[in-house]
Order: structure tokens, then sequence, then C-alpha cells
């Protein structure tokens, strides 16, 4: 136990002193993970705005397939990415593999079903009256859609929250994609499990403050949203 206490005074003085590395380290996951989560919604709302008002034929498959996308395993979706960015792949030439881009390729695969599946649970449970009223009022398909959104605007604010905390936390496509190169890819997760098996135990205790710090924020501005909108 000792050295545990040790690491942490020696973690909390990190912090306290804004460590370089810390806040390189830090900054790092914060860009990244905003980048993929700000594309990841991009794509991810207007499909989800798109199935929930639409009828077509294998919806209700497209919506169990999303659902189960949702826990897809992080080092699945790093194989697959680096399978295709790897020099024998497919997009090999574009010389992608270890560099952000590639992890904000593999993060955005993986928050853009939890963002896409929760934003459609989030439509079906709106009054559809509100988009029928609209247009029979005379609104336009955007402006009905539009007014859709902002009933349920809470509740698409927590699908976006949650795609961002489930690739905040990610490891293993940072790790396979990025490889964890200093100064350049290493963010949060992959620092952690570097130097914790360098057993530097301080700065991985340091970096691992800020990530449960994220994860409560999280979990807080969701509680606040839904005691707020639901």
């Amino acid at each position: 136990m000792t050295y545990i206490l040790e690491g942490l005074k020696e973690a909390f003085v990190l912090i306290g002193n804004l460590d370089p590395e810390f806040l390189r380290v830090s900054w790092t996951s914060l860009w990244i993970t905003g980048i993929s989560v700000s594309v990841s919604a991009g794509l991810s709302l207007p499909a989800a705005f798109l199935i929930e008002t639409k009828r077509f034929k294998g919806k209700s498959a497209l919506v169990t397939v999303l659902n189960t996308l949702m826990a897809l395993p992080t080092v699945v979706v790093g194989l697959l990415v680096y399978s295709l960015l790897c020099r024998k792949g497919l997009f090999g030439d574009l010389g992608l593999l270890y560099t952000p881009a590639a992890m904000i390729i593999g993060q955005v695969i993986l928050a853009s079903p939890i963002i896409t599946a929760l934003t459609v649970s989030s439509l079906e449970g709106a009054d559809k009256r509100i988009r029928k009223t609209a247009l029979t009022l005379g609104a336009t398909e955007l402006q009905s859609l539009m007014m859709l959104a902002h009933e349920a605007r809470g509740l698409i604010a927590s699908a976006v929250l949650a795609g961002f905390g489930r690739i905040f936390a990610e490891v293993g496509v940072s790790m396979m994609l990025g490889g964890n190169i200093r100064n350049y890819t290493r963010n949060i997760t992959t620092a952690i499990a570097f130097e914790t098996s360098r057993g530097e135990f301080a700065l991985a205790l340091a970096l691992g403050i800020v990530l449960l710090i994220f994860a409560f924020s999280i979990n807080l501005l969701l509680q606040l949203i839904r005691k707020k909108y639901v």
C-alpha cells in the first residue's frame, strides 16, 4: 500500500504543478476525442433522423444492428481499421497508420452506432404530433425536423455525451492505430498503460485521476440533462 500512497502523492504534485507531459497527454486525448465525437455527431444525427422519420424495408433489423454495435469491442475496430491502413491494406498508400487521423477514424466508428442508436430511441419517444402539426401549418420538411430535434434536444445531447464518454476512455483503438507515439498520438489511456508497464505510477495515477474526473463529469452532465428535459 505504501507505494500506492506515495504514487498518489506524487500524482497530485504533478497535477498541481501542471507537469508538461501530463498536460500534453491530456490535451491529445481531448482534441482527438473532440474531433471524433463532432464527426460522429455530424454523421449520426442526420442518419438517426432519416431512420426514425422514414419507412423502409429492414428498418427494424437496422435498428437491431445499431443496438448491437453499441457494444462493439475496441480491439475489433482497431484490427479492422489497421487492416485497411497498414502498408498492405487498401488505404496503405495514404500513410495514415500511427497518426491522429487513424485514431479519429477508429473512434468515429466506435461512437457513431452509440449516438445513432440512442438518438433514434430519443426520437421514438418524442411527441409525433409536433412534426405532423408543423407540416399541417405549412412548415417545410426541414423545419418540422428541427422542431422535432428541439423537442428531443436533451436526449440527443445525452446521446452525444455518451458517445464522447465511450471513446474518451477507450484504449484498443488508440494503441493499435495511434501507436502510443510520444508528443504525437499518446493519449491518456495509452499513457497510463505505458507508464504502468515502466513502473512510473505517479504519472499513470495522475492521468487516471483525470480520466475519472472526466467520467464523473460526463455522468453528472447526463443526470442533469435527464432531470431537466426528461
